[in-house]
């Protein structure tokens, strides 16, 4: 019978087979229990294992830190991105930049405002003064009539007729002064001997008046485009030259200097050197000589032609047909102003070294 005291033995270790203690081995007594594998019992100071080599942290490479594993990946994936990586927006352009374009844009409209005002102002008063009565519009048409009377003759091509008849002209005796007038200003400017000699005879005919000698190229060459062209020739050649003469002259000495110490022959000195300082002011005289180019082809046209703009308002004045006659001087002032324009163009090409003022 069971008294209630549990009298059973407790179990003890079963030996591997094979395997049997020793007569000189002893069960040691029980004692505190060992601390678990890793951990230092109390008291004992901490010592720091060194990392195993290997991936790290997050899986970064071995030698790696996690930053630099994060910033692999970020490159890796901008390369490559994945079917579920979306690529990132445009950044919007800074504000700074938005409010220096808008004041650049402000910039040229107010350039522009203030360009065009003074010809709409006139635009506005021939309008006006025509019908509010202060000059007679028999004589001075409002400019819608004006613009009306070019539109019919533009439609009717008489005005493109005339306008190339006149350009040919123009453009011919223009192009011959300047082929002529910049090499002899050149030689001139440069060569003292040759500009006493032919100095006083510059000094004769570049103060007589080109229509002052009409009459006499018209007798010497006759009414036909020889004489129109010549005179063209004539009238353009002397501000051309004069421009360049000056321009030569008044290269700086200090880069000539340098040039020739550097043993540069004659044309590899006009080259680098003396052309390039002579450039504005000989396309200033190109833009004189552009503008009596023109003005000159007008009057020679209204004493013998049978084509051109100064024939047309010649015409146009005997017909009494007054809105064509100024159809045409509108179209020689816009001729004017767009050879012109062309022309600082082409000035402002060749002189990009020019430090802007």
């Amino acid at each position: 019978m069971s008294t209630g005291t549990d009298t059973t033995a407790p179990a003890q270790p079963v030996p591997d087979a094979g395997t049997a203690p020793g007569p000189a081995e002893s069960v040691p007594p029980a004692g505190p229990a060992a601390p678990a594998s890793g951990t230092a019992p109390a008291g004992a100071p901490v010592l720091k294992t060194p990392a195993p080599a290997g991936p790290d942290v997050a899986g970064a490479p071995a030698g790696k830190s996690t930053a630099d594993a994060d910033a692999d990946a970020d490159a890796d994936a901008d390369v490559a991105p994945g079917p579920d990586r979306v690529p990132a927006a445009p950044a919007p352009p800074a504000p700074g930049r938005t409010r220096t374009a808008a004041r650049a844009v402000v910039r040229a409209l107010k350039a522009v405002a203030l360009r065009t005002a003074a010809i709409l102002a006139l635009v506005a008063l021939w309008e006006f003064a025509p019908r509010a009565g202060l000059v007679d519009a028999t004589f001075l048409p409002p400019i819608s009539e004006v613009a009306v009377a070019w539109w019919e003759l533009a439609g009717d091509g008489q005005l493109a007729d005339h306008t190339q008849a006149s350009l040919i002209r123009s453009f011919g005796g223009f192009g011959i002064a300047v082929a002529v007038a910049v090499p002899l200003g050149l030689l001139i400017g440069w060569y003292r001997p040759l500009a006493d000699f032919l100095g006083p005879l510059l000094e004769v005919f570049r103060n007589t008046a080109a229509l002052a000698l009409l009459p006499v190229f018209v007798l010497l060459l006759g009414i036909g485009e020889t004489s129109k062209v010549s005179i063209v020739v004539y009238a353009c050649l002397w501000p051309v030259l004069l421009n360049t003469i000056s321009a030569v002259r008044n290269a700086d000495p200090t880069l000539i200097r340098l040039a020739r110490s550097m043993d540069l022959s004659t044309p590899r000195l006009f080259q680098k050197v003396i052309l390039p300082a002579s450039v504005p002011a000989i396309f200033t005289g190109i833009r004189l000589a552009g503008a009596v180019s023109i003005l000159v082809l007008v009057a020679a046209e209204m004493i013998g032609a049978k084509a051109g703009l100064g024939y047309l308002i010649n015409a146009s004045q005997f017909n009494f047909a007054i809105p064509q006659m100024y159809a045409g001087i509108v179209t020689i002032s816009a001729i004017g102003v767009a050879f012109n324009q062309l022309l600082v163009t082409i000035e402002r090409r060749l002189s990009t070294w020019r430090v802007p003022a």
